[in-house]
């Protein structure tokens, strides 16, 4: 294989580069916190399905109290932004915590459907939030300049912390 093809053309490393800065931004990785541990404490529920309705209905309300809070905090602003435009800022800023729920709730929904077996779903969906908070620390590394071991540094301490925070959150509910 040629060096060309093993280097992502610059619109592909342009799609890559608009994944990463859609998970890597602060809601979505407290999107990806909240959810794995939503799906985690769901587990009561008797199907995939019920946890699916569980993640999706505490994320849109999550979401929408940070619109709320971001409104709320631009009418200290002077002058304050008009009332759409608030809300609309808002909804973008915080528009991370929905874009994190997506491979979650894409998975409990293969055992939703019977695509998979429930459980598998279920395991698929919980593991995924750490898997991507892995890749994360790893990719905005990459992205930084940084060499290969502080890479992995970047995986393993995104990994271990957000697997802290998600247990903490776990106890809490």
């Amino acid at each position: 294989m040629s060096d060309d093809d093993e280097t992502p053309t610059p619109s592909a490393r342009r799609g890559l580069n608009r994944i990463l800065d859609a998970y890597s931004g602060e809601h979505a990785v407290y999107g990806l916190v909240l959810v794995t541990a939503l799906v985690a404490v769901g587990w009561e529920e008797d199907t995939d399905f019920e946890v699916l309705l569980f993640v999706v209905g505490t994320v849109v309300i999550f979401w929408l109290a940070h619109i709320y809070a971001a409104v709320v905090a631009s009418r200290a602003e002077h002058p304050a932004k008009p009332m759409p435009a608030a809300i609309g800022d808002g909804a973008r800023h915080a528009s991370g915590m929905l874009v994190a729920m997506l491979v979650p709730a894409a998975l409990l929904l293969l055992g939703t459907v019977g695509l998979v077996e429930e459980y598998t779903a279920y395991f698929l969906a919980l593991a995924s939030g750490i898997v991507m908070l892995a890749v994360i620390g790893y990719a905005n590394a990459a992205r930084n300049g940084s060499s290969w071991p502080w890479r992995i540094a970047g995986l393993v301490a995104t990994t271990l912390l957000g697997m802290l925070v998600i247990g903490l959150s776990i106890l809490a509910h």
